[in-house]
């Protein structure tokens, strides 16, 4: 009897030590994402977005030929720099909406308890 639970103890303790080194690896994939740079194109490369290894949105790169494609030469920095930041800010916005209503839903369903992992 004490045999067995020295070795349910050993297992209980192999079990916390898997958990913990699980719980680094999430951890460190979760950074390594959030670092990584990934971007997308379109319209031949003249519409870019970049978003990171999570899928949140860091930037968008606009040219000339995306917004005036009959006439690319009439249309000047300031609009593109001006177009990439309003849009941006609407991707931005939406995003964080996004996130604070996935955070309030699985709040709910978790019961406000916090999961290693899942990050809300």
């Amino acid at each position: 009897m004490i045999k067995d639970l020295g070795e349910k103890t050993m297992n209980i303790m192999q079990m916390m030590k898997q958990a913990q080194g699980l719980q680094k690896k999430l951890k460190d994939t979760q950074e390594e994402l959030a670092n990584l740079e990934i971007t997308g194109e379109s319209a031949g490369g003249s519409v870019k977005v970049i978003c990171d290894g999570q899928g949140k949105f860091k930037s968008i790169k606009l040219s000339a030929e995306a917004i005036n494609p009959e006439n690319p030469s009439s249309v000047d920095a300031d609009t593109i720099e001006m177009l990439e930041d309003i849009i941006s800010s609407a991707i931005m916005q939406a995003s964080d909406k996004a996130s604070k209503t996935m955070e309030e839903k699985m709040k709910a369903v978790t019961g406000g308890i916090n999961i290693p992992g899942l990050n809300f």
